[in-house]
């Protein structure tokens, strides 16, 4: 042992009495604020679906204050599944599935670096729990489920921008 003062030797921290400090992101509640699952067809689309359906996708991303002058945030993940398929020469819709997923962020940043720290890293955060709940609902609707790919949030959001929509309003958009 050391007749050193304890934590001048070893270099570890003393302890620091108040609040933990909290990083600059802080997921503080994730949720689903609105799920929809329609088969317009059932039951008969179940007895003449003969191939797997083409399935479009649309994704948005959405942010807004949740109090003025405040840094909390509510950023929502919209997605939007349609599958269709060629049923007896005509193409039918199988499916439309509606998600919205969404955070409340905590975000301690220079007001320069709350944008993309809204419109890529919460929805890069929020994004495998949106997917899992799309497959499980086209799954348990009836139909194979719905595999998304990762998503590029940068790309994303750098588009959302050239085209002069960038903002939290405007939020990052695109068709997967």
């Amino acid at each position: 042992m050391s007749d050193l003062p304890p934590n001048e030797s070893n270099g570890a921290a003393a302890p620091v009495d108040g609040p933990t400090p909290v990083g600059p992101l802080m997921l503080n509640l994730q949720f689903t604020k609105d799920l929809s699952f329609e088969v317009p067809g059932a039951p008969e689309i179940f007895a003449t679906l003969r191939e797997q359906p083409r399935v479009d996708l649309q994704l948005d991303v959405q942010a807004r204050p949740l109090q003025d002058g405040a840094n909390v945030y509510e950023v929502s993940l919209q997605i939007r599944a349609d599958a269709k398929a060629a049923i007896d020469g005509q193409n039918q819709t199988c499916f439309i599935a509606e998600l919205v997923y969404c955070g409340i962020f905590t975000i301690d940043v220079p007001p320069d670096q709350v944008e993309p720290l809204l419109l890529v890293e919460c929805p890069r955060l929020l994004f495998p729990f949106a997917r899992n709940i799309l497959a499980d609902i086209t799954r348990d609707g009836g139909f194979p489920p719905v595999l998304l790919a990762p998503i590029d949030f940068v790309a994303l959001w750098q588009s959302r921008r050239a085209q002069g929509l960038g903002g939290l309003a405007g939020g990052a958009a695109g068709t997967a």
